[in-house]
């Protein structure tokens, strides 16, 4: 019965307390602890548009997050995109419910916010960093993100 209760490498009796959030900054809780992103905002149809392409580096620790106004089963591509990213799709309560890893620059097929067969497609944001980020820090499904763009009452990870 124990095990049923762990999540994330936390307990639910003994959630996280609420995180220092900041507009410039993604924060993640991992199975490790936390990971943070120095992020820039995309929540406009042009800066969404545009996102991170023709950028010749993006460094570790450094991303984009594109935030809609309300969930939508999204797709993304890499059109005029010069370098490899990480795409992490997160819903509405800040969790991660998808990741594509290593999505090749200049690659014009749409990458889903979903995996095959899940039940609830909708996402709120996405977060690209730079190709191999995701692996190497261990971001995977289920883990919850922090950000004050996050409904608190909806939030799994709210900030303070």
């Amino acid at each position: 019965m124990l095990s049923a209760l762990i999540l994330a490498g936390t307990s639910v009796a003994a959630a996280p307390p609420p995180a220092d959030c900041a507009p410039d900054r993604a924060i993640f809780l991992t199975s490790e602890g936390t990971e943070t992103f120095r992020i820039e905002i995309a929540d406009t149809v042009e800066e969404r548009g545009q996102g991170l392409m023709y950028r010749r580096s993006l460094p570790a620790g450094e991303g984009m997050l594109f935030i809609y106004d309300e969930p939508a089963e999204l797709s993304f591509w890499m059109r005029n995109t010069l370098i490899p990213l990480d795409m992490i799709f997160l819903d509405e309560k800040g969790v991660i419910r998808h990741v594509k890893r290593e999505a090749q620059p200049l690659d014009e097929t749409p990458v889903p916010g979903a995996a095959p067969g899940d039940p609830d497609p909708e996402r709120l944001m996405v977060l690209e960093i730079a190709g191999g980020e995701a692996l190497r820090l261990g971001l995977a499904p289920g883990q919850p993100m922090a950000h004050p763009r996050l409904d608190p009452s909806l939030a799994a990870w709210p900030c303070r």
